[in-house]
């Protein structure tokens, strides 16, 4: 059960997520982990154009939590 915004990251982990980030880029991969300022680390991330078609691929990667402006759970 999802009570706390944080629940929903944590019932993500293991699974893909969408992330938005403040600049206007859009990022995909399995989230592995996250903390409390929401910093992710991300297996396989790639960046996603507007029709969601891969960008460039950077494998493991950190993205900063005040960077990120929604994170979107699931396969996209």
């Amino acid at each position: 059960m999802i009570e706390r915004p944080l629940d929903l990251l944590n019932s993500s982990k293991g699974s893909k997520v969408l992330i938005y980030c403040k600049e206007g880029k859009s990022y995909s991969g399995k989230l592995l982990a996250f903390d409390i300022h929401i910093n992710v680390v991300l297996e396989d991330m790639k960046e996603l154009n507007v029709t969601g078609k891969t960008i460039k691929s950077f494998g493991l990667s950190f993205i900063r939590g005040d960077m990120i402006k929604f994170v979107s759970p699931g396969d996209h």
